[in-house]
């Protein structure tokens, strides 16, 4: 017998039958048992309204919460971890959004903040460092310019952290990062959020920002000389064709190198209004193609080893044309992951979550990166 409720009183062990949605592109679900907690929390960001189920069928109480029980113990392990990280990332978007609004008001900028998240991020880069990755693939249009700051501030740590730099340096590599673009603040609106290509004279505007950086960080007490570096040096080229002051080869230290690599690799991997976003493996790609002239080619490799080819929080599809995100890397083989199952490209359906340890199904293989504008989806929910 069929009934019909409202997705807030959707529990698990209930045998689903079909959704109604206001959003015409969400399809139908197959029939299924609720097994699983974040089904109902995939429904509820689909923006799924209604339910329909079938009354005379229900996992027992027992079976469900041991199905919820299985998901937790084996592969939920990063939950927790996920929480604080999250609280990090929320905590730093409000940090970064007061300094820039301190520099576009003229006001003083004081280092023991940046100083304080700085040392946050190292730390949760230690203590919890994939759920760090997981979370920071989510991003928000509109808010690009903090965001990109924050996740260069993870990338570089996490770089320097896999390049054997001691803490007091990463935690300086942090705040490079949070300070990195704060030039940009005082560019113009319709350069900075123009949606389409530049002109020569609009793009000279857009490389003030190098400029505009300088007396800001003058104006920071006590900032180290690596945080200067990183925003100083990360749009400088190993031949001598970028700015702001032209430097070559050796002329650009470790740090300089480090930071353009990781700015052009978040800058590839992210949604703007005038591009898609790139999966990780055609970002690196593109950044192979800019060495030796522009970025440094032993750098990048070590980067593209200490990112992995298929990074944690990634969109993958295997070869059965089942689609995922990357959960958690297999250290001792990249290639084979753990992945986060949700979707199938053959039927066009999202689908009960599934996690698999690709190290012990050789019979399973990833095809290729992708992403959501290849397939027309969105997968945040699924973060």
């Amino acid at each position: 017998m069929l009934q019909k409720i409202s997705i807030q009183q959707l529990t698990l062990g209930m045998y689903v039958e079909k959704i109604e949605t206001e959003i015409p592109q969400t399809k139908v679900i197959k029939p299924g048992f609720i097994r699983r907690p974040e089904v109902i929390e995939k429904l509820m960001h689909s923006g799924v309204k209604s339910i329909w189920i079938d009354t005379t069928r229900h996992l027992e109480s027992g079976m469900a919460q041991h199905q919820q029980s299985l998901y937790r113990g084996k592969y939920a392990s990063l939950g927790a971890d996920i929480d604080k990280a999250r609280e990090l990332i929320d905590i730093s978007k409000q940090q970064i959004t007061r300094l820039f609004n301190d520099i576009y008001a003229n006001k003083p900028i004081e280092i023991e903040p940046l100083e304080k998240l700085g040392l946050s991020i190292v730390e949760n880069i230690f203590e919890r460092q994939h759920a760090v990755a997981w979370l920071s693939g989510i991003r928000d249009k509109s808010a690009y310019l903090m965001e990109h700051s924050l996740n260069v501030a993870f990338l570089l740590v996490n770089f320097g952290k896999y390049l054997g730099f001691d803490r007091k340096t990463l935690q300086e590599l942090a705040i490079g990062g949070l300070v990195h673009d704060v030039g940009k603040v005082l560019v113009s609106d319709e350069v900075l959020h123009k949606p389409g290509k530049l002109t020569p004279e609009e793009f000279d505007h857009m490389k003030l920002h190098q400029v505009f950086s300088q007396p800001v960080l003058d104006s920071i007490p006590d900032l180290s000389q690596v945080a200067r570096d990183v925003s100083l040096m990360h749009h400088e080229k190993l031949d001598g064709n970028g700015y702001p002051k032209g430097l070559k080869g050796k002329q650009i230290h470790t740090i300089g190198r480090m930071s353009s690599i990781v700015d052009i690799y978040d800058a590839l991997t992210a949604d703007r209004c005038y591009k898609k976003a790139m999966s990780p493996s055609e970002a690196f790609k593109v950044m192979m193609s800019l060495t030796p002239y522009h970025l440094d080619p032993k750098l990048l490799r070590s980067f593209i080893q200490c990112i992995g080819f298929y990074p944690i929080g990634s969109l993958i599809e295997l070869a059965d044309g089942r689609v995922g995100l990357v959960w958690k890397e297999n250290l001792d083989d990249f290639s084979r992951p753990v992945v986060k199952l949700f979707y199938s490209v053959k039927s066009g359906r999202f689908r009960d979550v599934q996690y698999i340890d690709l190290k012990k199904r050789q019979d399973l293989r990833i095809a290729r990166a992708t992403n959501e504008a290849v397939l027309g989806i969105c997968v945040d929910a699924f973060r």
